[in-house]
């Protein structure tokens, strides 16, 4: 075993890396998650896969929050996927698409942070319960800001993209 990780584990975990690796480009590159880029279709594919192999992993117990939160992942990456490729929510299903690509981001985050503190350092890791860990809750209402204030950035580049009259899209790229 790898850090206390199950040989599913540590599977699952390399396969949510790729997944974090390519939002990243994603967000970066483009400053979006979208099944038009290699960056989010890669995305979407390791973020399923992370969720699919996450069910399989039992190491406190039974079904619990991870595999709540696995399940969510996927209905949130159905929604984006769907108002990606169709108006089935009119004008604002390019925003729903961006914003619920993001969110799913924000979930690989919960048990990165989660799993990184109840891990490392190695034989001391900075939180013992992460259901009672202060710090933890902290980090990740952090990362909530985080999604929050990207969320918006989004959504405002793509109104001004929208509004954007094609004399003045011209003049931007001449």
């Amino acid at each position: 075993m790898f850090y206390g990780l199950t040989p599913l584990g540590t599977v699952h975990t390399a396969i949510s890396l790729v997944a974090v690796i390519a939002g990243l480009i994603a967000f970066f590159r483009f400053k979006e998650i979208s099944m038009n880029t290699r960056a989010g279709r890669v995305y979407v594919i390791a973020t399923v896969l992370t969720c699919l192999t996450g069910f399989g992993i039992f190491q406190h117990g039974g079904f619990g929050k991870p595999h709540a939160l696995g399940i969510i992942t996927l209905v949130v990456l159905a929604v984006a996927w769907q108002a990606g490729r169709s108006n089935i929510f009119g004008k604002l299903s390019p925003y729903v698409a961006v914003v619920s690509y993001s969110l799913t981001f924000f979930f690989h985050m919960i048990p990165g942070a989660t799993e990184t503190s109840t891990r490392l350092p190695l034989g001391a890791p900075w939180v013992a319960d992460p259901d009672a860990s202060p710090a933890l809750q902290a980090v990740i209402g952090g990362l909530f800001v985080v999604f929050l204030i990207g969320a918006t950035v989004q959504v405002l580049r793509l109104r001004a993209a929208r509004t954007e009259s094609p004399a003045d899209a011209l003049r931007v790229m001449g």
